[in-house]
């Protein structure tokens, strides 16, 4: 990298950490610092929201999509949407009647302290290794752009997040995650505008020969549904519950609109997300189709096209530009996530007795677990980076099944329920040796949770006496 490159990452950190000693100031107690007072405007929400679920890994492996193949990765976001809606209208009003600081709170009134505990356990072991692999990953793009060392991009990443959060709680974060947003954005404005100024061409004229040879097809309608996680009923249905369960039942995605002022303006941020998903998805695949157009359709390492793209490609200051998009991907990710984990743990684990203070070291805690993780491992370790990428699909199923369970009527033992999240984790290790395409694996563990709680619940003895409690 050149020196101005240098100089717009280095005042990119530096104004995000003053951005949040500053924010700082305006934490009282620890509902200031875990929900933002309920203050946080709706659209710096959505935007915020947004930010969290992308991933350096989706801000640089969406463009590789397009890139080795077409656009059918965009149907998955038609499903997010309506996953969204349902959030909206099924848990969200659940969630703002009883006020909650963690949804799990939900499942600890209709089932008892120890569900809940359960719960927020299981929530913190998917976001310690999904994020602290993901963080991982982070690390490599990041030194693949600047040449640094593994360990000294992940320590620059995470300390310099971890100030910003520790300092202004999810106030800062939020409204951080939103100016990170534009900037990674622009990052793909940028990629766009490079290539159309390079190649001199219309963009309808470098599109054409895409178009005639099926590289911008949106639509795949494979009947192969149940192996094909790309067909369209495949990532619909798919997309639909995997939403309702990454932002109903994943605290990391609720506690952005729990700090909105009221159930309207959390809805209007969650559904809105979901189109701003769907417009930066499209977006990414676009860059990617013209990075394609750009290379000639030359071979490249997969999920690397962007960031050879961008080492080879751009001039000095638009590649500092783009860096900084890499890292405000990386730390909104990041910095959602420590405030999460601290929050779930103050509230679930310890029932809201943490102060302000004790609140702020145990997401220093939860960082220093999350930088430990992307520093003990490295990309070779494969088995144990797949596991952590792949750890959501495990737990989503049984969680959003917890939750349907908390709307019933019936009541459950936690001998019960236990059973029936036991079982809606174990069946995803068989789907994946049957081959079954992922975009199922949230239906079946649903469906294998309510199964299996209902007929633990029936073979329990005691039924009756239960029932008269």
């Amino acid at each position: 990298m050149q020196p101005l490159d240098y100089a717009i990452i280095i005042l990119f950190l530096a104004a995000s950490m003053l951005f949040g000693l500053l924010q700082g100031r305006s934490n009282r107690q620890t509902s200031d610092y875990f929900l933002g007072g309920h203050k946080l405007p709706w659209f710096a929400v959505m935007l915020s929201i947004v930010a969290t679920e992308t991933s350096v890994l989706t801000f640089v492996s969406v463009p590789g999509l397009a890139y080795r193949g077409d656009w059918t990765f965009l149907q998955l976001s038609f499903g997010y949407i309506v996953g969204r809606i349902l959030v909206s209208f099924i848990l969200l009003p659940v969630y703002f009647k009883h006020g909650v600081t963690s949804i799990y709170e939900v499942i600890g009134m209709r089932f008892g302290h120890g569900i809940q505990k359960t719960a927020s356990v299981i929530f913190l072991v998917t976001r310690i290794l999904g994020d602290g692999i993901r963080f991982l990953a982070t690390g490599v793009v990041v030194q693949a752009v600047t040449g640094w060392p593994l360990s000294v991009s992940v320590l620059v990443i995470g300390i310099v997040t971890l100030v910003y959060t520790i300092s202004g709680g999810l106030k800062t974060v939020v409204w951080l995650d939103s100016i990170q947003f534009g900037l990674y954005l622009g990052g793909g404005v940028i990629a766009i505008a490079f290539i159309l100024a390079r190649l001199d061409a219309p963009l309808p004229d470098l599109l054409a020969p895409l178009l005639a040879a099926g590289k911008l097809r949106i639509i795949d309608a494979d009947p192969n549904i149940f192996t094909n996680p790309l067909s369209l009923v495949s990532a619909f249905s798919g997309g639909v519950l995997l939403s309702l369960s990454s932002h109903g039942v994943d605290y990391l995605m609720v506690q952005r609109v729990l700090g909105c002022d009221g159930l309207g303006s959390a809805r209007k941020a969650m559904i809105a997300s979901g189109v701003f998903v769907l417009f930066q998805f499209a977006l990414f695949l676009l860059a990617g189709s013209l990075i394609y157009v750009f290379f000639h359709g030359a071979p490249l390492v997969k999920d690397r096209e962007f960031t050879v793209f961008i080492v080879q490609s751009l001039p000095a200051g638009l590649k500092g530009l783009l860096l900084a998009g890499i890292l405000s991907a990386a730390m909104s990710t990041l910095a959602s996530s420590i405030n999460s984990l601290a929050a779930s743990t103050v509230t679930d684990l310890m029932k809201g007795k943490a102060s302000l203070n004790a609140s702020r070291l145990i997401s220093v805690g939860w960082a220093a677990v999350l930088i430990g993780i992307a520093l003990v491992f490295n990309e070779n370790d494969k088995a144990i980076v797949m596991l952590g990428l792949e750890i959501a699909s495990f737990t989503y199923g049984g969680l959003l099944g917890l939750f349907l369970l908390s709307k019933s009527s019936r009541q459950y033992r936690s001998a019960s329920l236990i059973a029936g999240l036991v079982a809606s984790m174990a069946v995803v290790f068989l789907l994946k040796f049957l081959g079954l395409a992922w975009t199922w694996y949230i239906a079946v563990s649903v469906t294998v949770n309510l199964v299996t709680t209902a007929g633990v619940e029936a073979l329990l003895p005691g039924r009756d006496s239960f029932e008269r409690e």
